[in-house]
């Protein structure tokens, strides 16, 4: 799940070691196409754009590449030769082990445009993993993720299920996405109990405003049972870059069709109060010579229980300032980080916490 630089993997950015011996971080790159950016343009583009940004990012260090069956609506490009294609020419070239590929699966990949009253599919991983390797035209990734639990499909079924796509060499690990502690717990228990392969790490949430789970929950399952943590939306959605501090710009993810849940939470009370906060540290990312994206980014980093941020980007220039965010971790101290502690005013506390 950490894998060291070799020589036919880019180092640059791909890695540091953290405070805990043979831990690595790596800094990823969440792999879509970004259709929620440009509505009404033209497949061929996108396609286009997707490999630019893929190809930019491996070239700056970046091996980790996350994909799922619900990207870009799964079967996107119908008209463009290899249908979606998932990955551009460019890394289909690299070598293998070069890579580290993941995948989420729940629906089974091939409808995804799901009603809102959808009658109950079982949650099928052998099915919905070979469709998305067919896309990404893979022999195997390096982790699957169950996205979402189904409480539907009993724990036992669930756990079987991934050990049998590991078995039969479609997946080298598997994972959770969106479980709670409790549910990650039981899938490990009875992973022990019928002798089958447990989950090694959850995807989850983290940014700014929202800790609890990844700085409380995840840290504790991961010394009991060696769950880690691959996080994701470290802007918020946006709202932590400081886009929306004079409300919703035209053409942002928070004024599209499908988004007024988004909308709705930046005009709050709540999120007047988090564009405020904002504001303060913008003074901080100042300070130490960065934007509010690169010290949100790196603000993630630099918690150890993470073991790498998945990254969204719509053109290469916001790519590269995400990438950047690399070069502010070292600069975020002790006294930086008690800094932004107390602007935010949401650090929750851990057992640990309460013991000292």
């Amino acid at each position: 799940m950490y894998p060291e630089s070799t020589t036919d993997s880019p180092a640059r950015f791909s890695s540091r070691q953290t405070g805990s011996p043979g831990m690595i971080y790596s800094h990823v790159l969440e792999c879509y196409l970004p259709v929620w950016h440009a509505p009404g343009m033209a497949a061929l583009p996108l396609l286009q754009m997707a490999e630019q940004l893929m190809t930019l990012a491996y070239d700056n260090g970046i091996n980790l590449f996350d994909t799922a069956e619900v990207y870009a609506a799964g079967n996107f490009v119908l008209d463009i030769p290899r249908q979606f294609i998932s990955l551009p020419f460019s890394l289909l070239l690299c070598r293998r082990s070069s890579l580290v590929i993941t995948t989420k699966i729940f629906w089974g990949g091939k409808y995804v445009i799901i009603p809102v009253l959808k009658p109950h599919f079982p949650f099928c991983p052998p099915t919905g993993l070979k469709v998305s390797l067919e896309r990404l035209q893979l022999e195997y990734v390096d982790v699957v993720f169950a996205n979402r639990p189904d409480p539907n499909t009993p724990m036992e079924e669930t756990v079987r299920a991934m050990t049998h796509v590991i078995n039969q060499g479609m997946a080298m690990y598997w994972g959770t996405s969106r479980w709670s502690s409790m549910e990650i717990m039981e899938a490990y228990s009875v992973a022990r109990q019928f002798n089958l392969i447990p989950p090694i790490c959850e995807q989850a949430e983290y940014h700014m405003f929202q800790r609890e789970k990844v700085e409380v929950q995840l840290p504790e399952l991961f010394h009991k049972i060696g769950v880690g943590a691959m996080t994701w939306s470290p802007l918020a959605c946006g709202i932590v870059s400081g886009k929306y501090d004079g409300g919703i710009p035209p053409y942002s993810r928070a004024s599209l069709k499908g988004y007024q849940w988004l909308k709705d939470k930046i005009l709050s009370e709540e999120g007047r109060r988090q564009q405020a906060k904002l504001k303060e540290l913008q003074a901080i990312a100042e300070r130490l010579g960065c934007t509010l994206p690169q010290l949100a980014i790196a603000w993630c980093l630099r918690n150890e229980g993470v073991s790498s941020v998945l990254l969204g980007a719509s053109n290469a220039d916001q790519l590269m300032e995400n990438i950047g965010a690399i070069q502010v971790l070292p600069k975020l101290s002790s006294s930086i980080v008690h800094e932004i502690d107390s602007i935010l005013g949401n650090k929750p506390y851990s057992k640990k916490d309460y013991r000292s």
